[in-house]
């Protein structure tokens, strides 16, 4: 090994050098380093380095990493890992539903047009079935003990003395029936009583003595048509707020209940809701005129609106998604009246107050 690179090199004599140096030429001071040896800054200069803070001090700079070589031009660009959007879906098994939904119409339908009686004992199977639901889920979740027995036979009752003897027989039967709570409450012990028997007395309302305007609305001459008017601007209201409401909802319509329900939703509920009802106040209802059907229409929209919120409100104390499991593609058999319930009053004083109850 050669160490010559390692030893000064010897300083020629001659007058180029006593040219280039001179006698006046003031030597390269020698200054400690940082671990305090002398740094000879001329001797470090001719070898091309510098000492500590010089000018040209070149510090030590970590290996750099190779550039990576570009890809061949006719490479396969590298795909986003990222996953697509997700594409909107809809909460339920429609095939189910619209099956379940036909099925229901059918039934509705065949029985208005056969004999009025049939449509009312269709009305009662209804109301028996959703207050089973109701004080079903208020006993498992929250230990409420609504009693059931007094309140269906009493549902069945109202609903049939609505129909046969109109508002005044319907409210006797529901003060009846919130007697028959009180006392049957009573064979049982004392604790909680107050709360099963409020219970049992909005049940009876909630369910039975709403549903009994519907049987108020066939009493007239024009009864199915207005029963009629009263379904299909229900179910034109919740399919309008459902597809304008999948398509452009962006703003929540009241989030802390219903998430999935949008301010557009509300929009294509009231907009499909009147144009359908301008049309069967027009060709369905006797001495109706279109412009009556847009307010029924818009009062539909509302009513409708507010009766599915309360449900979600009820369903969303309870801790549950659906009241039953009886319909596919649907719940129970309260989750399919919870806008038709609250609707029917609105239709009933609508039509009395546009062409009258006969």
């Amino acid at each position: 090994m050669n160490d010559s690179s390692w030893q000064p090199e010897p300083v020629p004599a001659g007058p180029a050098y006593d040219a280039q140096v001179g006698p006046h030429t003031r030597p390269m001071p020698i200054v400690p380093d940082a671990a305090g040896r002398d740094f000879d800054d001329r001797e470090a200069r001719d070898r091309g380095a510098a000492p500590d803070g010089g000018p040209l001090f070149r510090a030590e700079t970590p290996p750099q990493e190779p550039m990576p070589s570009p890809p061949p031009p006719h490479a396969p660009q590298p795909q986003d890992a990222s996953p697509p959007p997700p594409k909107k879906r809809a909460g339920r098994d429609l095939r189910a539903a619209i099956g379940v939904g036909v099925g229901l119409g059918a039934v509705i339908f065949a029985s208005l047009l056969i004999v009025k009686a049939v449509f009312v004992g269709v009305i009662v199977v209804a109301v028996v079935v959703g207050l089973w639901e109701l004080t079903s889920r208020l006993q498992e979740k929250k230990g409420i003990k609504a009693p059931l027995v007094p309140l269906a036979i009493g549902g069945a009752a109202m609903v049939i003395a609505g129909y046969v003897r109109g508002a005044e027989g319907a409210w006797v039967a529901m003060a009846l029936t919130v007697l028959a709570v009180l006392v049957w409450r009573m064979t049982e012990p004392p604790e909680d009583y107050l709360k099963d028997v409020t219970a049992g007395a909005f049940a009876a309302f909630y369910v039975p003595f709403l549903a009994t305007f519907v049987a108020m609305l066939l009493t007239a001459d024009d009864g199915p048509q207005r029963v009629i008017t009263f379904l299909l601007l229900t179910v034109v209201s919740d399919t309008g707020a459902y597809a304008v409401g999948w398509r452009f909802g962006k703003n929540k319509l009241a989030p802390r209940i219903s998430p999935g329900k949008t301010r557009e939703g509300l929009f294509g509920a009231v907009a499909f809701a009147m144009a359908a009802g301008a049309l069967c106040m027009e060709f369905l209802i006797d001495g109706g005129s279109w412009w009556q059907g847009l307010l029924l229409g818009l009062a539909v929209a509302v009513s409708a609106t507010l009766g599915d919120l309360g449900e979600s409100m009820i369903k969303r104390d309870l801790g549950i998604k659906d009241m039953g499991t009886l319909l596919p593609g649907h719940g129970g058999i309260m989750d399919r009246l919870d806008s038709l319930l609250p609707t029917a009053p609105v239709v009933w004083l609508l039509l009395a107050a546009f062409v009258g109850t006969g």
